[in-house]
């Protein structure tokens, strides 16, 4: 995982995972094990899939690299704790995945909470082979 910081502003954390490195072939088995990770997980909740792709591409003035094949972000909430109710503004958690033809781009915005944030490094480390 590298850390980064996209537009000055957004502290992520960023796999770039080779399809050849991956356990799964495509967008949707990489999402299925996100899910699945999600609702064994004793805190997290699974709130939804977005497909990302289909949203901007039916846009009609889209912009979009070529390179990208599909896009998919697993939301889902830790929500353990609400010590200030500015807290909220900060949930829930996602998780993107990004398909091109030879690899896999998979992100997310950097957690507050320590323990759910070395959970999610955990999750998209568990793509590789």
């Amino acid at each position: 995982m590298k850390s980064m910081t996209i537009k000055d502003t957004y502290p992520i954390q960023a796999a770039e995972i080779g399809k050849d490195e991956a356990k799964f072939s495509n967008t949707d088995e990489i999402i299925a094990y996100l899910k699945e990770a999600i609702e064994a997980h004793p805190v997290a909740t699974y709130i939804a899939t977005f497909d990302h792709y289909t949203h901007t591409k039916n846009l009609p003035d889209h912009k979009m690299d070529e390179k990208i094949k599909d896009v998919k972000l697993i939301v889902f909430c830790f929500g353990k704790e609400l010590p200030i109710p500015q807290m909220a503004a900060v949930r829930p958690r996602s998780i993107a995945v990004v398909e091109e033809d030879d690899k896999f781009t998979v992100s997310f915005m950097d957690a507050p909470n320590p323990q759910a944030h070395e959970t999610m490094i955990a999750w998209v480390q568990g793509i590789r082979k």
